[in-house]
């Protein structure tokens, strides 16, 4: 157990002695649950963080200008440059360069879930969960190029052991356990808004993830990049977990960004409208960056082009392609910046826990998408909405489990239709709640041209619900 009297002390010297406060009403347990939450806290932090504090948060930086992007092909030439893209990624897959890198640290919370959310189910028919969907996505690729593909996931220290068990209770999806690399990611202290710290309860500091920039250093500390170098992986697919339309491994993705010698990619798509609630892809002080929404003025967010599209129309969906020796220096020697954000906290006032109804404290957190101004070269590469992006995290309405069901019945009829199998309802759906859907297992076909090759056309109508595979 860390020594009271050294943390004591350094308590003493940064103004947070009133961490120890209910010291002599903890048992045993409590005592070293409360000094193991202090010894990992690192000081020097706290102490930069207030200051930050003090300072107010960042504001945008300098002048920011679109980012350029490849779009989608609309030409042959087009088409020729991504199918040589498709080759040299599959060549990189077929060679077992490639590892999928999950940041999967949250909880259900917001979808009235209790668990993992990785655990929540999304399965338009099956229920398949959110794990058991990338995880059969991941598998199907590797029997398709018949290499490993490892699996890093990124827990937090709130839902580790349940999924872990929930991996173990589902014997890991089919896939190798030795495959699948969990680490957690590292937690730091919320400060109040006068730079103290809190207690979460009596024997708890409350804390907080380090943000998704944080998977880039959880990748160094927890051993993760060690193990890839053994495994001779240079390229990381980078995604989170709540978007099911996710193309892990992307073989046209990987290839583009192979060709262009970038280091770090991103995915982006056309905006749904000037106001929606995604980061856009920039460039500020002539280096590639993320602008979130929060930080954009009206102005640049409602600027067209003489074409009357959006100016900055390139929204970031968190899909990406990192180099591994690229994570190794940015984790190595750069500093990410702070994000602070105003949270309603709970915390221990010396007799119970208080469930505040107004923001009472900050919590810091890294965003990954900042490693991007330290890459020499960059790619940003538009996608299809409707192929690459579903997401799972509201209860109701937008972005919703609702809403991402309708959209993979909508992707997997698309895939239906060009097969030659009749579906009736691709693009309107008679209710979010009740279907009729469509799933096609990654087991079953992973693209439209797998499934073409499956099923014969007229062979059979879709007139209710289905499920392939």
């Amino acid at each position: 157990m860390p020594n009271l009297d050294d943390i004591r002390a350094t308590l003493k010297k940064h103004g947070q002695e009133h961490l120890l406060a209910t010291w002599d009403a903890l048992d045993p347990e409590g005592r070293e649950r409360l000094l193991d939450d202090l010894a990992r806290i690192d000081f020097a932090w706290v102490e930069a963080r207030r200051k930050d504090l003090k300072a107010g948060a960042a504001g945008p930086g300098g002048e920011i200008f679109p980012a350029p992007v490849v779009e989608l092909p609309k030409t042959d030439a087009d088409r020729q440059q991504f199918a040589k893209a498709k080759a040299v990624g599959e060549d990189a897959l077929r060679q077992g360069k490639a590892a999928a890198f999950l940041v999967a640290g949250g909880q259900g919370t917001r979808l009235g879930f209790n668990g993992p959310k990785g655990a929540f189910p999304v399965g338009p028919v099956s229920g398949r969960t959110l794990f058991q969907w990338h995880a059969e996505q991941i598998l199907a690729r590797s029997i398709r190029y018949r290499s490993v593909i490892p699996w890093y996931i990124m827990t937090s220290r709130e839902n580790d052991a349940d999924t872990k068990a929930f991996f173990d209770q589902n014997d890991y999806f089919g896939l190798a356990r030795e495959n699948v690399v969990f680490f957690q990611q590292d937690m730091v202290p919320c400060l109040d808004l006068d730079g103290k710290m809190l207690l979460a309860d009596v024997d708890r500091v409350a804390m907080n993830p380090n943000g998704h920039g944080g998977s880039l250093f959880g990748l160094r500390t927890s051993g993760a990049l060690d193990d890839m170098r053994r495994r001779g992986i240079e390229y990381i697919s980078y995604f989170q977990v709540d978007n099911p339309l996710v193309t892990i491994c992307d073989p046209v993705f990987l290839g583009l960004h192979i060709l262009a010698g970038s280091e770090m990619s991103s995915k982006v798509l056309m905006k749904a409208a000037p106001d929606e609630r995604i980061g856009v892809a920039c460039l500020q002080d002539g280096k590639p960056t993320v602008v979130e929404y929060i930080d954009m003025d009206e102005t640049s967010q409602n600027a067209v082009g003489p074409d009357g599209r959006l100016t900055f129309w390139a929204g970031s969906i968190a899909i990406h392609i990192i180099n591994v020796p690229f994570v190794e220096r940015v984790a190595g020697s750069e500093s990410l910046p702070w994000h602070q954000s105003r949270k309603k906290v709970p915390y221990f006032d010396g007799a119970r826990v208080v469930k505040p109804k107004t923001e009472n404290a900050v919590k810091f957190e890294t965003f990954v998408f900042d490693a991007l101004p330290f890459a020499d070269a960059f790619l940003n590469l538009e996608v299809s909405r409707e192929h690459e992006f579903a997401p799972v995290k509201n209860a109701t309405g937008v972005d919703s489990a609702e809403s991402s069901r309708q959209l993979l019945t909508r992707y997997f009829a698309e895939w239906l239709v060009q097969a030659g199998i009749p579906v009736p309802f691709p693009d309107n759906l008679p209710s979010a709640a009740t279907g009729p859907f469509l799933e096609i297992s990654p087991l079953y076909a992973l693209d439209a041209e797998e499934l073409a090759g499956k099923v014969k056309p007229g062979g059979f109508a879709v007139e209710r619900s289905l499920m392939l595979g």
